[in-house]
């Protein structure tokens, strides 16, 4: 489906891919937030906000009849770098549960705002499905 992208010599990243290289169909993810189907937010925990954000990117390529392992790059959005690395075995366990052992490329960033008041995470996707 795909091949990672590791020069040589490189130290190996933990929990992200530096490259993909893919062939497929194309899917794009708008940034997703941690509320539910209906737009309210359950929870204002980080890592449960991450959760939820990561479930909707999933619900989103299941309507392009894709899954997590198809997901080939990531940008994460946060509103508090410090809350965010505060967080990191909760976000973690989350990741995995919903994504699994996929690691795709990723960048990640603290912004000032997100366009929703309560949103403490944003992450937008790109995903391939193989031909």
């Amino acid at each position: 489906m795909f091949d990672i992208l590791q020069p040589e010599g490189w130290a190996k990243p933990v929990g992200y891919s530096n490259g993909i290289a893919a062939r497929g169909r194309q899917i794009y993810v708008g940034g997703q937030v941690g509320w539910n189907g209906q737009c309210q937010f359950e929870t204002d925990d980080f890592a449960g906000q991450v959760r939820q954000t990561l479930q909707n990117i999933v619900a989103v390529l299941a309507e392009a009849g894709a899954g997590p392992q198809h997901i080939t790059s990531m940008t994460w959005y946060f509103t508090d770098k410090a809350e965010y690395l505060a967080n990191l075995k909760g976000i973690g366990q989350a990741y995995r549960e919903v994504i699994g052992r996929h690691f795709p490329a990723m960048a990640a960033m603290q912004v000032v705002a997100l366009v929703e008041d309560r949103a403490k995470i944003e992450i937008q996707a790109i995903a391939v499905v193989p031909d």
